[in-house]
């Protein structure tokens, strides 16, 4: 059964201010193959949830720089799957700007249409602007008002999707008046957040 976590943005912040200069070993660094922004984003979202969906193509998931999603490190492929996405793994709205926190993602948009770089942010400024952190030119606390895009969109997340193996007992312990085993499904779900 699919259920719905509240998306750790602490984590993903954490985890951006740590590596936003660096490189962290497991991952592949796609510098010069295409650029490593989104390969960092999906980094910093996975530490918010620590869940991937591991469906073929169009999933997201990163095993390795040659088993991997199209989405875990391009651009559109990213906005594609966080904004349809009904499986397990992040999923995310496009909004207006006041409704971004620290752990979303900015999306910039070149002359001839096509996005072409994602940033996470960090947080929001006293003046509206938004410090981020980006790869491929590594930017840390860098402001968005410092980039000259043609357009942007902006993706809040919304939650995280995963896996739980709760048991369906609930109806008859319930129906028959019974209590103790509503301890053990509490208990189930708390290991699976």
């Amino acid at each position: 059964m699919l259920v719905i976590k509240e998306y750790n943005r602490d984590h993903a912040v954490a985890y951006a201010r740590r590596w936003a200069l660096d490189r962290n070993p497991l991952f592949f660094s796609f510098n010069g193959e295409g650029g490593d922004c989104t390969n960092f984003t999906s980094q910093c979202v996975f530490a918010g949830g620590c869940v991937m969906n591991y469906t073929p193509l169009y999933g997201w998931y990163y095993i390795s720089s040659n088993d991997r999603t199209p989405s875990w490190s391009g651009v559109e492929y990213f906005f594609d799957f966080v904004t349809n996405n009904t499986g397990p793994g992040p999923f995310a709205s496009v909004v207006e700007p006041d409704r971004i926190e620290p752990g979303d993602l900015i999306q910039l948009q070149n002359r001839e249409g096509r996005f072409y770089h994602t940033v996470f942010v960090l947080e929001r400024t006293d003046d509206n602007d938004f410090l981020i952190a980006a790869h491929s030119n590594d930017y840390y606390e860098r402001r968005l008002s410092e980039y000259d895009p043609a357009g942007i969109r902006y993706l809040h997340v919304e939650g995280i999707r995963f896996e739980t193996q709760l048991r369906d007992f609930c109806f008859q312990t319930l129906l028959s008046g019974g209590i103790e085993p509503l301890e053990e499904i509490r208990q189930d779900a708390e290991q699976n957040t």
